[in-house]
């Protein structure tokens, strides 16, 4: 009697154990598949941004692996082809002075811009960064610090891009959504890590010295600079801290829209 008792048991937990594991099969089969990064497998390849100009209106040389390797992960630095936009972002690492007039031509000619700041930036003019939301611009996120993101650990990129975004979305309840790499510099690694975290990373195909306090540009030649390298799609970089920039900004909006040009937001990017 106590010999079929025990072959009863195992037969019993066999039979058990039989359904549990088709059951747990099952699951696994039904289950959606769960796609994770792991961005120690990607190249930290250090990519220096840069453009070829070609004054002919036609859009630049950018790079066709830089772009691939940006546009595979979700970033943009060229729009449409066929249409004549203009995205006009502003970098601002600090403020110089003069943003406050920037603000105001943008206005006066109803031109929406993307201003892409620093941690310090946002703690030494709330106000101005206030005021670029109010009147419906773009705030874009420059990190904390400004510094190369290759050159950084992931978790520290992390910190970079999410303390600035805790920040300013404390106080002032704005959630930013795109990103311009410090310096220009990023990586497949960089771009995986900053995807993400929700962020679009945006660059540009059209840029001048213009950061240069010491040495800013003739006005008249940069003013040639900017309305000869004009092209369809084109995401233009200028910088908050030149002079030169905001006393030919009102005539370049008007040139550029005299030529058929249209100025858009990054939120209407095609």
């Amino acid at each position: 009697m106590k010999k079929n008792t025990t072959i009863k048991f195992w037969v019993l937990s066999i039979m058990i154990l039989t359904i549990f594991s088709i059951s747990v099969i099952n699951s696994n089969l039904n289950s959606p598949e769960v796609k994770t990064t792991n961005s120690n497998q990607i190249s930290n390849k250090k990519i220096g941004w840069g453009i070829k100009r070609n004054d002919n209106h036609d859009q630049p040389d950018v790079g066709k692996e830089n772009r691939q390797v940006l546009e595979s992960n979700n970033g943009i630095c060229l729009g449409n082809a066929n249409k004549k936009n203009i995205y006009l972002t502003f970098d601002e690492g600090y403020e110089a002075g003069y943003t406050e007039k920037i603000l105001e031509v943008l206005k006066e000619n109803n031109v929406k811009a993307t201003f892409f700041i620093t941690a310090h930036y946002l703690n030494t003019h709330e106000d101005l960064v206030r005021k670029m939301i109010q009147e419906g611009h773009i705030v874009g996120n420059h990190t904390v610090n400004h510094k190369s993101m290759p050159t950084l650990s992931e978790e520290k990129i992390k910190t970079e891009v999410m303390n600035l975004h805790q920040a300013i979305y404390e106080k002032l309840q704005y959630e930013m959504k795109y990103i311009r790499p410090p310096m220009g510099e990023y990586s497949e690694k960089t771009l995986a890590i900053t995807g993400e975290l929700g962020y679009k990373t945006v660059m540009w195909s059209f840029a001048y010295e213009d950061w240069n306090e010491d040495k800013q540009p003739n006005e008249e030649n940069a003013k040639k600079k900017i309305l000869s390298n004009l092209h369809n799609g084109e995401i233009m970089l200028l910088h908050g801290n030149s002079k030169t920039n905001t006393n030919i900004l009102d005539s370049v909006i008007k040139e550029t829209k005299n030529q058929g040009y249209e100025f858009r937001s990054l939120d209407e990017f095609e």
